[in-house]
């Protein structure tokens, strides 16, 4: 026998491995950086299915894959090579266990001989990729950056990819401007065009295009040739539905296209800037289908993952060399809602970087940056504001952020509002100390300080205050 299933072993290790995060607090970090799942294996080799390169690159860098294969070896004594392919490669993992052969019962020649444990980058082709159409070709899974605000959309999106008119029919995918609504739902498409090919009849378009086209085939009497064209496809992807808002005619010709297509299975995936409750002008029973499959929100990302978003750009454009990492921080911090706008700001310095010759600096992006990155002093927020939000968010009074009680429920929620203010608000650490309580302008800096240095490697603590920072904004409004 010259193949042994590891399996077995490598869900043990995950397991270990997750339980290890989860006891340090991080169970967050896990599930974000150890994205393998078990695909084969041989006598020394294990093959997992990584979403993209880059993800591959960034887990080796992080140490994870070395993490796992330590894990392994630990549990069976075996030195073994961890390979990757891209989840687009379409293979699949062994459907008939094989017998797991014992690590005592490997020979002695075998253990002398067995390498040091390194990890190795071992690539199967994937098929070629065709391209439809209509989609963007740079819209696919494995070029989507993922992140803790993205990992249920994404994996949604997957499954409908996947099993399309059978899981979560329909998909709707709301959120903001420019965080990826469009990129996942044309990845649903381009996945199964590559799977399917010419077999199956898909269309993308905006709700726009749709009522614009609906309108012409009235005033053209082709309205026939219309329901044809939409009624008989396999999958629908419209973008930005909210636009149909106070269009009746439209979102009547939707709805009757929706029953059609949903009566024949046909996958059908939507985005829109809200949820569909907060859609008025919207006829009930169109709402009710759009919201009668799986609805998935998809947030702003935090730091870390706009700073991934950001070296992700920078590794297609091969300009790893061209652009200092204290810029990419800039970038990162300050642009935190709006995904395009932050590729845009990257592009904006690499461009500079080109044309002017000359090597850029934190000064540089700072100022070729500052009509585009909104300052992130705004007197319009005030403290009393903050302190609100803040206090709110973690049950507690303004008076107990103002308060010298040590304890950790009161020191981490005063040390976050501390934080915010300073980042929002043009107070000098003096003023600040007044505003919480008569404190001294060194406990205040302490307060910010730490919380700096947290977000640096605290990627749930990022995701807390950029979505208090969104509550005190929307508070404002």
């Amino acid at each position: 026998m010259n193949e042994q299933n590891y399996q077995a072993f490598w869900n043990e290790a995950m397991n270990l491995l997750r339980e290890e995060y989860r006891q340090n607090g991080n169970e967050d970090q896990f599930t974000l950086w150890f994205k393998m799942e078990y695909i084969k294996d041989t006598l020394t080799e294990i093959t997992v299915s990584v979403p993209s390169d880059f993800m591959w690159e960034e887990m080796v860098r992080r140490g994870s894959v070395k993490a796992v294969q330590d894990k392994i070896e630990e549990l069976t004594g075996q030195n073994v090579k961890i390979n990757y392919i891209k989840k687009n490669s379409f293979i699949k993992p062994s459907p008939i266990p094989r017998e797991i052969k014992k690590p005592e019962e490997e020979t002695w020649e075998n253990e002398m001989s067995s390498p040091e444990p390194k990890v190795e980058v071992k690539k199967e082709s994937p098929a070629p990729f065709k391209k439809h159409p209509q989609l963007d070709e740079n819209f696919t899974f494995e070029t989507f950056v993922l992140g803790e605000n993205s990992d249920f959309p994404y994996k949604a999106s997957q499954a409908a990819a996947e099993n399309p008119g059978e899981k979560f029919n329909p998909l709707l995918i709301y959120g903001g401007v420019g965080l990826g609504k469009t990129h996942l739902m044309q990845s649903i498409g381009n996945y199964i065009y590559n799977k399917k090919g010419g077999n199956v009849k898909i269309c993308y378009t905006t709700a726009e295009n749709f009522t614009n086209e609906f309108t012409n085939s009235l005033s053209d009497k082709v309205i026939g040739k219309f329901k044809d064209k939409y009624r008989k496809l396999d999958v629908l992807l419209i973008d930005d539905i909210h636009f149909l808002i106070g269009k009746d005619a439209t979102q009547e010709e939707l709805f009757h296209t929706f029953e059609a297509l949903h009566q024949k299975k046909a996958q059908m995936v939507f985005t829109c800037d809200r949820p569909i409750n907060e859609l008025k002008g919207i006829e009930k029973r169109l709402s009710s289908r759009f919201s009668s499959g799986l609805s998935v929100d998809l947030q702003p990302p935090n730091f870390e993952t706009r700073k991934a978003i950001l070296m992700k750009e920078i590794q297609l454009m091969n300009k790893s060399s061209d652009i200092p990492s204290e810029v990419i921080d800039y970038i990162a911090k300050n642009v935190q809602t709006n995904v395009r706008e932050l590729k845009s700001c990257l592009t904006t310095m690499l461009q500079y970087a080109d044309l002017m010759g000359k090597p850029l600096t934190i000064e540089i992006a700072q100022k070729e940056l500052r009509n585009t990155i909104t300052n992130a002093s705004d007197s319009s927020i005030t403290i009393d504001v903050i302190q609100k939000v803040v206090a709110s968010h973690y049950n507690l009074s303004v008076g107990d952020l103002k308060g010298r009680k040590r304890t950790k429920q009161m020191v981490v929620p005063r040390q976050i509002a501390i934080y915010i203010a300073r980042e929002l608000c043009d107070y000098s650490y003096p003023d600040l100390g007044n505003e919480f309580g008569g404190k001294d302008h060194t406990t205040i800096l302490h307060s910010y300080e730490k919380i700096v240095n947290q977000l640096k490697t605290d990627s749930v603590l990022d995701t807390t205050i950029q979505m208090l920072i969104r509550k005190i904004k929307e508070y404002k409004n």
